[in-house]
């Protein structure tokens, strides 16, 4: 379901290319689409189809995959002897014929004519051979019907754990194909005979059952699609296994279905994602994730109206994983969507299915562990320390985060490659682009490594690490802000939001570090103030300020930041914390501190209508603010807002402060600050009557912080500004109305005074 172009994809690969390999992370669905590729309606470059069957938690004896194979192939009318083949150096294998996989009943044997085919040239290895009977491995020269399924069919073969005479097959379904638990390489081979096959009934997953009748003639050797599926356990010898049988059979074609590509040279890699949990543009109806969840709830009996909104999020939450899909589906007849929806983002290992498929699809949890038991200590490690990460992350925030004294630097990124392989991380950005690539962990796989941090007893330790990394990326991120590159600084912040939210989460919920995360809230300050998350920052500011002690040496600027970003809606609020703020930064003798908090209250001053006190605490903020102090806005914009407040009643007195807003080196390198600058300039002239000027003035700082920064206030100031100056007012040279000075408070604030917000607030 959802998978029309990836079996579309994955037919016209198997007849293109000799060896194809579906991968994908676990419950993906890479099985279904292989066997729905391979359905017996399909008219393949192939007759007959093999399918050799892994399953993980099984033991692993040696070449123990190469055994079944090679009876397999032989029930399908192929010889091959793998036994003379040594599967790392292609060599003639001429040790003892007892450790062989294949080993040949103690009776004559007589020779079995070759097939009338072309049979390709090899080399043989001079090498000593020695003196002794090598067992020949044909079949005895008897009727032997194949035992394969033509046309496409897909036939599972059980194989025993011990030898057999020949056994009749009866009129039934052929079983699945058991996998023994012990070491096969000893098994003697057996001769199946196998008579007529009738009509198989073959249950294969979201497919219809296919009634084939067998034909009235044998089929000849050759022509052979051997499915190998969910061969993780046994992926090193599936390699030595594929790469030799495609050199000695031409006939056949290799279908894989693993978490990660064989690596092998002629490989067709199919990549299976996750399903789509939006529908396509211009497309009615669910999207395919969500019409996945609903359709199984209904084969179980849920019977309840399907909101599309409920749905949406559950399959959000769930990532578009198939199977996460199935098992949610299951929950829907005791949850309603809006509860499963709430266990979901507690954790998603404890989804169930009482009656799965496979062993291990039984929850989620132990599907994930069945690729962590597959991984070596280090990626384990790797995995689940990586799980602290909230959102995607780069190599060397992953480096610094999960090395320690057990885990050296350089065997992070060799972890992180075989884990983005094998589908537990997701790597983001297109192969060889100029930027590193950028990984993100799902959600499951998160939960599980979460659990995995816990029992190891290295989640303090871990989040320490994160916490400390990502206090210096907000520091970086206001350097660039400072030094010019404020484009780069908020990239740098949409990157990484969402980590720096959890570890403010982390430390607002109690878990710690409220004070690396109360620094970090304050070199963000420019992201609450220019991208229109004033409430967003003065909320989280309000919970890390009631965790920290009242002297703490950052309190005092966090309560002068939040009093500037709720001034707009909470004016008493404001009040209060610039009360408490202002005696710590007069016993500091924090002067970039004391200018802030002076133009907040320019800022309530002018609320208040009260522009004589607001000019006045506008251009304390000036005078006090030293240049180029970190950690809020340079003095320009102090002197931007009192050339605002000026432009009412002396315009003249206005456009000079504006000029030496303009003049002031920090806006050499502060877009923003240039522009609030600029605007009071064309709000003066416009005030003094001149609209052509003011208008001229308005478009080119528009088009100047356009091009810089994307700053949303500042761009509704200059746009409500060229609107109240239009044609009309230029054509004529005379003033049209007079806009009220206009930069909007934070997004979702509400304006406590009748009058208008001003560049003041800003």
């Amino acid at each position: 379901m959802g998978r029309d172009e990836e079996l579309a994809e994955l037919r016209g690969a198997l007849s293109g290319h000799r060896l194809v390999t579906v991968t994908g992370a676990a419950g993906t669905g890479k099985s279904r689409l292989a066997l729905a590729a391979v359905a017996p309606s399909l008219d393949g470059p192939w007759r007959t189809v093999v399918r050799v069957r892994w399953h993980d938690g099984i033991p692993v004896g040696r070449r123990a995959l190469t055994a079944r194979v090679a009876r397999a192939l032989r029930g399908a009318g192929l010889t091959w002897d793998p036994a003379r083949t040594d599967m790392t150096t292609g060599e003639l294998d001429t040790g003892d014929p007892a450790s062989m996989s294949l080993a040949v009943p103690d009776r004559a044997v007589p020779d079995r004519a070759v097939p009338d085919r072309a049979v390709p040239d090899r080399a043989v290895p001079d090498r000593a051979v020695p003196d002794r009977a090598v067992p020949d491995l044909a079949v005895p020269d008897r009727a032997v019907p194949d035992l394969a399924v033509p046309t496409g069919d897909v036939s599972d073969l059980t194989v025993p754990d011990r030898a057999v005479p020949d056994l009749a097959v009866p009129d039934r379904a052929v079983p699945d194909l058991a996998v023994p638990t012990g070491d096969e390489s000893d098994l003697p081979a057996q001769d199946l005979a196998v008579p007529d096959l009738p009509a198989l009934d073959l249950a294969v997953p979201d497919l219809p059952a296919q009634d084939l009748a067998a034909p009235d003639i044998d089929l000849p050797a050759g022509d052979v699609l051997l499915l190998l599926d969910d061969v993780d356990p046994v992926h090193t010898e599936g390699v030595g296994l594929v790469q030799t049988l495609l050199m000695d059979q031409p006939s056949v074609r290799v279908l894989v279905t693993a978490r990660r590509p064989l690596g092998l040279g002629d490989e067709k890699v199919i990549r299976l994602a996750s399903l789509p949990v939006e529908a396509a543009p211009g497309q009615e109806g669910p999207s395919p994730a969500a019409e996945l969840l609903v359709s199984r709830a209904r084969e179980r009996g849920w019977r309840e109206e399907a909101d599309p909104a409920a749905v949406a999020r559950v399959c959000r939450l769930l990532e578009g994983v198939p199977l996460a899909l199935e098992l949610a589906a299951g929950r829907l007849g005791e949850w309603t969507l809006d509860e499963l929806a709430a266990h979901l983002e507690n954790g998603q290992c404890r989804l169930a299915d009482p009656a799965p498929l496979l062993l291990r699809h039984r929850t989620l949890r132990t599907s994930i562990g069945a690729v962590h038991a597959l991984c070596e200590p280090a990626q384990r490690a790797v995995w689940r320390r990586l799980s602290v990460f909230a959102g995607p992350f780069t190599e060397a925030a992953a480096v610094f985060v999960c090395s320690g004294s057990d885990l050296a630097p350089h065997d992070v990124p060799p972890a992180l490659a075989m884990l983005s392989a094998i589908g537990a991380l997701q790597a983001l950005g297109d192969a060889g682009a100029v930027c590193p690539p950028r990984y993100r962990m799902a959600r499951a796989a998160r939960d599980f490594g979460t659990e995995r941090l816990s029992a190891a007893g290295e989640g303090p330790a871990t989040r320490d690490r994160h916490a400390v990394h990502f206090r210096g990326v907000a520091a970086v991120a206001e350097s660039l802000w400072s030094t010019g590159l404020q484009r780069q600084a908020l990239e740098t912040v949409r990157d990484e939001h969402d980590d720096l939210m959890a570890l403010v989460h982390r430390a607002g919920d109690g878990a710690g570090h409220a004070e690396t995360a109360l620094e970090s809230v304050l070199h963000l300050w420019f992201w609450w103030a220019v991208q229109d998350h004033a409430r967003e920052g003065s909320d989280h500011l309000r919970v890390l300020l009631s965790r920290l002690p009242a002297d703490g040496p950052l309190v005092a600027r966090g309560r002068w930041l939040a009093a500037w970003l709720s001034a707009a809606w909470d004016p008493r609020t404001a009040h209060h914390l610039l009360s408490l703020a202002w005696p710590a930064a007069v016993l500091a003798g924090d002067d970039a501190l004391l200018g802030r908090i002076a133009h907040v209250y320019g800022t309530l001053a002018w609320q208040r209508r009260d522009p004589e006190s607001a000019a006045a605490y506008y251009r304390q903020a000036a005078d006090t603010t030293p240049r180029g102090a970190p950690g809020g806005p340079p003095s320009a914009v102090s002197l931007a807002a009192l050339a605002v407040v000026e432009a009412h009643r002396a315009p003249a007195a206005a456009a000079r402060t504006a000029c030496r807003a303009l003049a002031q080196p920090s806006c050499a390198n502060d877009a923003w600050a240039t522009a609030l600058a600029q605007y009071a300039r064309a709000f003066a002239d416009h005030r003094a009557g001149r609209a052509g000027r003011a208008r001229h003035r308005a478009r080119r700082a528009l088009a100047d912080l356009e091009a810089h920064v994307d700053a949303p206030q500042a761009r509704r100031a200059l746009l409500l500004l060229l609107a109240a100056l239009g044609p009309s007012a230029t054509a004529t040279g005379t003033p049209g109305p007079h806009p009220p000075p206009h930069l909007p408070g934070p997004r979702g604030g509400a304006q406590t005074s009748p009058a208008p917000a001003s560049l003041a607030q800003r």
